[in-house]
């Protein structure tokens, strides 16, 4: 009985460390890396252009263009979006670009592109919120912002950004993105655009002729309507703030240096 004990813990702590390898070779296999390198720096043919022409080599985006960073990025986020933009469930309203581009590539390309997305590891800058205050932006709080993202606004309905998106915004799980060192300008245009679309339209899943309708800065792309509902209670200034804070915040703390691991 005993030695029966015995080798069956020994296989409950095998297959304790090799369930994690399966999952993490599972999550690898989402595209070719290669490929997606070489249609994010050169493109493909006269529909898509090189990635990096927007999102900068480094994936880091661009705040004078209100590109997103894509560096540290989810790939199942990144695939969904490209997905969401090629069958337009999302509108690209910022370089009006996205939208045709997605609709020319395949879909094991998207796959190839998210999987290399998922390799850029550039650290997190953030955005420069001086610079952006000079230029005549309409720039938030951090501390404030740093309320929300942490504690929510309960007093008007607002639920703490680190419920879904993790501690400053460096994600979850596979099913959120990572926020947290996002482009300032990036964020604040899609909390307004997830409020214009929840003011519009609730958290229901738009009909084919409701998407070919919809205007341009309203986003209803998010699963199962939970941005919306949350960014419906914001107000100008929390979006300000929110997006202040998150742009600058840091994957972890200086009593914990460890940064998370991203297979």
């Amino acid at each position: 009985m005993k030695r029966v004990i015995s080798t069956m813990g020994l296989l409950a702590i095998a297959s304790w460390f090799v369930m994690p390898v399966a999952a993490s070779a599972a999550e690898k296999a989402i595209g070719d890396v290669v490929n997606g390198r070489i249609i994010y720096q050169n493109g493909k043919g006269d529909d898509v252009p090189a990635c990096q022409g927007c999102h900068q080599a480094d994936g880091l985006g661009n705040d004078e263009v209100g590109t997103p960073r894509l560096a540290y990025q989810i790939d199942s986020y990144i695939l969904k979006q490209l997905k969401d933009f090629a069958e337009d469930q999302r509108t690209d309203d910022t370089m009006y670009q996205m939208n045709d581009i997605a609709k020319a590539l395949t879909e094991k390309e998207m796959r190839d592109l998210a999987a290399y997305v998922h390799t850029l590891k550039t650290p997190y800058i953030g955005s420069n919120l001086d610079q952006l205050r000079r230029d005549g932006a309409d720039v938030g709080d951090p501390y404030k912002g740093k309320m929300i993202a942490e504690y929510g606004a309960p007093d008007h309905g607002v639920p703490a950004c680190q419920s879904c998106h993790g501690f400053h915004g460096r994600s979850a799980g596979r099913m959120y993105p990572a926020v947290g060192g996002q482009n300032y300008v990036y964020l604040k245009h899609e909390l307004e655009s997830f409020r214009n679309g929840a003011h519009k339209y609730g958290s229901k899943t738009l009909s084919d002729e409701e998407l070919k309708n919809k205007e341009d800065n309203e986003r209803t792309n998010d699963y199962m309507g939970q941005m919306r509902a949350v960014a419906k209670n914001l107000t100008d200034e929390d979006i300000q703030n929110v997006a202040a804070f998150l742009t600058l915040a840091k994957p972890t703390t200086p009593g914990n240096p460890r940064s998370p691991s991203r297979q």
